[in-house]
Parts: C-alpha cells; structure tokens; sequence
C-alpha cells in the first residue's frame, strides 16, 4: 500500500514537471501508472489531495534536513532562539546540501520544475514557488544573519543585504545546473562562494578568520 501510494505521488510529480499541474489530469496519471482512476482513487481522492500530499512530503524533507544539519527547523517566529545559536559551519554545510536536494534529486527536481513552469499560470503556486525557492530562503537566510551578528557571529551588516548576496549565487547555479552536464561543478562553485562569504563577513572570532575589506 505505502508502495503504491509513493510511485503515485512520483509519477504525479513527473507528469507536473513535464506538462504543468493544471494540464495532467487523474486519468494521465493512472495511464502512466497502468493502472485504472478507480483503483488510483483508493489511495488518494483526488489530484488536488495528490498535489497536497506532495507539498508535505517536501516539507517534511525540508525539516528532516535542517534537524541533521542542525539549523533552525521553524520560521524566527516560532523558534528564535534557534537562529542565535547556530554556527557558521553548519550553514556551510546546510546550503551545499540544500543544493544537492535542489539539482539532484528527483523528486525535489520536479517539484522546482512543476513550480517553475506553473508559477505564472496558477496564484498559489507562485506563492508556493516563493516560499520554497526564491524570497522564503531570503528571509530565512536574513533572520539567521540578523540574529548571528547580535551574537558577534557576523560582522555588523545590512542582514537583508547580506541575505541577498548570500542566495542570489545559489539560485543563479541552480538554475545553471539544469544544463550542466556535470552538476558537481556547479557544487565546487557554490562552495567557492560560500567560503569567500564566510571569508569576508564571519567575525574575527569565528574560527579566527580575518575578514576582507
């Protein structure tokens, strides 16, 4: 049964990514499946719920994640206690495993591309496409460096500023990834950027790193 209703959602998620949420219909699902809407029906009761289950599984990863790389797992306003306490390497090692998930993994793959195609088509997925790859990263990234310069992580800093200077490569790259060939350059790029970051605005205390003016 769990089976079924994986290779459901995978397959939804692929026809998404291929010709749009609003195009596919129940009945392209279940013929790419082999199987009949009848029996499709059982698991889920229709593709609005397919959809649902999809954005959970995704944000269910996305916490999974952020607990192993021991970054805040909630919004500021939920938890800010967790963005003053986190350390620069583990948003080192967060945002290069974020963007493996992003350009490597399938399912993470076509969910960027289902938004990505049906972003200018469909109100809640453009939300949904900001939340998850555009201005929500932002704002996640400028509450963890607005909290980590009140601990003297960071050096006194515009933290929006800095937010941006920190994401703008990483959705840049993977974008670029799609038509690379080796997505594994794009990653030694990605962490090239995230050293001289670090580099240039980690507080003379952190690690004892010098700060480039």
């Amino acid at each position: 049964m769990a089976d079924t209703k994986e290779n459901i959602l995978n397959t939804a998620l692929r026809l998404f990514a291929r010709n749009g949420y609003e195009a596919a219909s129940v009945s392209d699902i279940a013929g790419e499946l082999g199987m009949t809407k009848g029996a499709l029906y059982k698991h889920y009761k229709n593709k609005r719920n397919i959809f649902d289950s999809i954005v959970k599984r995704l944000y269910q990863i996305d916490a999974e994640r952020a607990r192993k790389y021991e970054v805040p797992e909630k919004t500021f306003d939920k938890s800010p206690s967790a963005y003053r306490k986190t350390a620069v390497d583990k948003i080192k090692t967060f945002t290069e495993a974020q963007f493996r998930f992003w350009t490597e993994d399938e399912f993470a793959s076509n969910f960027r591309k289902m938004l990505t195609l049906e972003q200018y088509k469909n109100t809640e997925i453009m939300e949904l496409y900001q939340k998850c790859l555009v201005s929500g990263p932002v704002s996640y990234m400028e509450d963890l460096f607005r909290e980590m310069m009140e601990e003297g992580i960071w050096i006194k800093n515009n933290p929006k500023q800095l937010a941006l200077e920190f994401y703008a490569p990483f959705y840049l790259l993977v974008s670029i990834s799609d038509t690379m060939p080796d997505k594994k350059e794009a990653a030694k790029q990605l962490a090239a950027h995230i050293e001289r970051f670090i580099e240039k605005n980690a507080s003379t205390e952190i690690k004892g790193i010098k700060p480039k003016v």
